[in-house]
């Protein structure tokens, strides 16, 4: 059983893909074990600097989070097309295909028995 390079390379991508996504779950697993501790005080502008530098800081591992999940399920969308097959056809291959499939019957179509 020959397996050619085009799989290969589809389930390399597809295996990365798939440990890109586990270890952003691990992360956010890790970051959700970090409880914040968020204080109170008279001063109005104290509490706003001890309040927001945590939240920057869980907003920044948000966004790193969902980049990190977005391409892991890119990477793994991708391998499952290239192990699959399936090409994606271009705007030009689709208009090309649609205009053989036209033109046959255009053929015919001036054809009298």
């Amino acid at each position: 059983m020959k397996i050619d390079s085009a799989k290969i390379s589809g389930f390399i991508v597809l295996f990365v893909g798939v440990a890109v996504l586990l270890f952003t779950l691990y992360n956010a697993y890790q970051f959700l074990l970090d409880v914040p501790h968020i204080g109170g005080s008279q001063d109005l502008m104290t509490l706003f600097g001890n309040t927001l530098a945590p939240l920057i800081m869980y907003a920044i591992r948000a966004l790193y989070l969902g980049i990190m999940g977005w391409i892991g399920s890119i990477l793994t969308r991708r391998g499952v097309q290239i192990i699959t097959g399936v090409p994606k056809e271009s705007k030009g291959e689709a208009e090309a295909k649609a205009k053989e499939t036209k033109e046959p019957k255009a053929e015919n179509a001036g054809k009298t028995d």
